[in-house]
């Protein structure tokens, strides 16, 4: 696989990432700019955001739990010539759910659907990771067979 079709799933993970960012920071200045949240009341990280903005905040600080895994596995894939079509096709995947989840979470905050569509994700890195250490390990045992 070639590096840019490895790396084009991580890019557009770091664009949801950014947009979740920016997502924040423009229902804030909202909220602040209309008098419904004073400075006062969050300026020491208190949790006085309205709902809407909270949801886009948790969503946005959600992308450093799980994404996290997705981003080590690339890291370590890509230099040692593990991403195959397999890892390729399934990053994809893996970024498709966390654009519904994303979607869900700054939306209707269906938990039912949420946490489905979250469970989706953590498969299919777990199938991912799994794939890669078999590969790994696989590939030490026969260096060391012959």
């Amino acid at each position: 696989m070639s590096v840019q079709m490895v790396l084009l799933p991580v890019f557009v993970q770091v664009a949801l990432t950014f947009g979740l960012l920016i997502g924040m920071v423009l229902a804030r200045r909202k909220t602040l700019v209309s008098g419904e949240t004073k400075i006062r009341d969050i300026a020491l990280g208190e949790p006085n955001w309205p709902k809407g903005a909270t949801q886009i905040a948790n969503c946005y600080r959600n992308q450093f739990e799980l994404p996290v895994l997705f981003y080590v596995l690339i890291a370590l894939a890509l230099p040692l010539r593990r991403a195959d079509l397999f890892i390729v096709l399934m990053s994809w995947v893996f970024v498709v759910t966390r654009f519904a989840h994303a979607g869900v979470f700054v939306s209707s905050n269906d938990l039912g659907r949420r946490s489905t569509v979250w469970l989706a994700g953590v498969l299919v890195l777990l199938a991912m990771w799994i794939y890669f250490a078999l590969k790994l390990l696989l590939l030490i045992w026969a260096l060391r067979t012959t």
